[in-house]
């Protein structure tokens, strides 16, 4: 297992029984890489066997949250084969990061600071609960890629938003602002930029301050009684992206958003 101090693209802190995991590649709005995803898996595995630790503030290094899967790496650069390789095997497996957070057994609070797109929005979703800068967007953008959402859009989303509201996100790929995604819903609050992370703390260091054992067994209960087996979907979602990962339609999503132009889709 990488240690934090071997970290490139995430900075994880702990301090007054609160970790801070903070994406940081902030120039390309802390997109994704295979070895960001492999940072943010561990961060969520220390925190959870961390007993020091009792609640997880989850952000983005400013402007962005994230801004989902890095296009140039994962979708048309070296590291495309060895997306393919894990979601085209016999039973191919959730992605480890994606399920590293969801069994997470301490709270977790999503301080969305920017862009939220695709596996970003996901990303979000995967947090107990959303406090929102007034700068953060949303999207479920993976249609736009020919590709259908991780674990957050079709496990998390129509249980926050009601599931005619996530059809329409996950069909569309719309963007919303911060007071949609608080009209929805979407996240508990949405306070001015400035006053993000100091709501996001006051909001972790009330549940800290509350018996951790407790608040955990409260988690686990609201993950029996509400969200399903995230590893069974897990499994089923990276069968269904082995597949669209190889079609005509994905390779044009890819193509033109690398190219800035509307895209032509064919069904193939």
């Amino acid at each position: 297992m990488l240690k934090p101090e071997e970290f490139v693209h995430v900075i994880y802190d702990v301090k007054d029984h609160v970790a801070t995991v903070t994406l940081n590649r902030p120039k390309i709005y802390n997109a994704l890489n295979h070895r960001a995803y492999d940072e943010l898996e561990t961060s969520f595995l220390l925190a959870h066997d961390d007993a020091e630790v009792r609640v997880i503030v989850l952000t983005g290094a400013d402007p962005g949250f994230c801004s989902g899967d890095d296009v140039r790496a994962i979708m048309a650069g070296n590291e495309r084969e060895g997306s393919v390789h894990r979601l085209t095997r016999v039973k191919p497996v959730p992605t480890p990061a994606a399920t590293a957070i969801m069994d997470c057994g301490k709270p977790i609070i999503a301080a969305v600071n920017g862009a939220a797109m695709g596996w970003g929005m996901d990303l979000s979703l995967m947090a107990d609960i959303r406090i929102a800068s007034d700068k953060a967007r949303f999207s479920e953008l993976f249609v736009k890629r020919g590709l259908i959402t991780d674990l957050g859009g079709l496990t998390r989303l129509p249980l926050v938003v009601g599931v005619q509201k996530a059809a329409e996100l996950l069909f569309t790929g719309d963007i919303i602002d911060a007071a949609e995604a608080e009209r929805i819903g979407l996240v508990l609050k949405t306070v001015p930029h400035a006053e993000l992370m100091p709501a996001a703390y006051a909001m972790a260091a009330k549940i800290a301050a509350n018996p951790p054992l407790a608040v955990q067994h409260l988690k686990e209960g609201l993950r029996k009684t509400t969200y399903g087996d995230h590893r069974e979907i897990g499994s089923w979602i990276a069968h269904i992206l082995g597949i669209l990962f190889q079609t005509e339609d994905h390779k044009e999503g890819v193509a033109s958003f690398l190219e800035k132009r509307p895209a032509q889709f064919t069904g193939r």
